[in-house]
């Protein structure tokens, strides 16, 4: 379960879910805790990135992880021995999405995780939907890479008004913290919604009454982030609140599937 550390209650939940899943093939749920300096886009985001290692540490063996690799930067990168980017697939480059507001981003998480691996050599990669892109990019990139390694996609779990966890709430301040939840019930309205134009409608117009200008509100293709084509989709939403950008997501029914307005 690779990680950038300062971990909350939602990585206890992937933890344990990857613990699971490991006593079920008597095998060990290690988690890794690496803040990678190639998949942040601004220094100053890198720099001020929460560092709480010992803290993770407790909450990884509260939540039953076997062991906790948190390597220096020299032996995920050694000096002097360059280590290459992986290939990007269609769904790291084309959506327009996190791609195209965090450039040269995928290609860090590619190229970090895809170290993580040779370091580890897992059976099974467990990452939270609520990153749904990298989600898919990873998958995506170990498919294309013939690597032998599950990956088992955690549901993303949420602050009691409705807010995704992620280790930049902590960052929000009060004001920022109050008006963040319009994110989740933007997307809730949207899943209402029976099509596409009317659910992206509705993500802008919660966000907006919320004071919250999106990067992006869309419905996507659950697979490839592209346009809908008839099959599963995603409603997906960046935006940055009180200065910290806040990434969410979940499924959209679709006309079959829409609840009742």
């Amino acid at each position: 379960m690779p990680t950038m550390g300062a971990l909350h209650a939602g990585h206890a939940e992937l933890v344990r879910l990857a613990r699971a899943r490991a006593d079920r093939r008597a095998a060990r749920v290690v988690v890794t805790v690496f803040v990678n300096p190639t998949q942040f886009n601004e220094s100053a985001d890198f720099d001020r990135y929460p560092r709480t290692l010992d803290a993770d540490l407790r909450a990884c063996a509260d939540a039953g992880a076997d062991a906790v690799l948190a390597p220096a930067p020299d032996t995920v990168y050694p000096p002097g021995r360059p280590i290459p980017v992986p290939d990007l697939p269609g769904v790291a480059t084309e959506p327009g999405l996190e791609d195209a507001f965090r450039p040269g981003h995928f290609a860090g998480v590619c190229q970090v995780v895809s170290r993580l691996f040779d370091l580890t050599e897992p059976a099974a990669g467990v990452f939270g939907e609520k990153d749904w892109q990298q989600l898919q990019v990873i998958r995506a990139m170990t498919l294309a890479q013939g690597r032998p390694i599950d990956i088992v996609p955690a549901p993303t779990v949420r602050e009691p008004d409705g807010l995704a966890m992620s280790s930049r709430n902590r960052l929000l301040s009060p004001e920022a913290r109050a008006a963040a939840p319009a994110i989740p019930r933007a997307i809730r309205r949207a899943a209402a919604c029976d099509r596409p134009e009317p659910a992206e409608r509705a993500l802008t117009d919660e966000l907006t009454a919320g004071g919250i200008a999106p990067e992006y509100a869309v419905v996507r293709d659950a697979e490839t982030l592209l346009a809908p084509c008839g099959r599963s989709c995603r409603v997906l939403v960046a935006a940055r609140v009180g200065g910290v950008r806040l990434i969410d997501n979940a499924p959209w029914p679709g006309p079959s599937e829409a609840p009742a307005t």
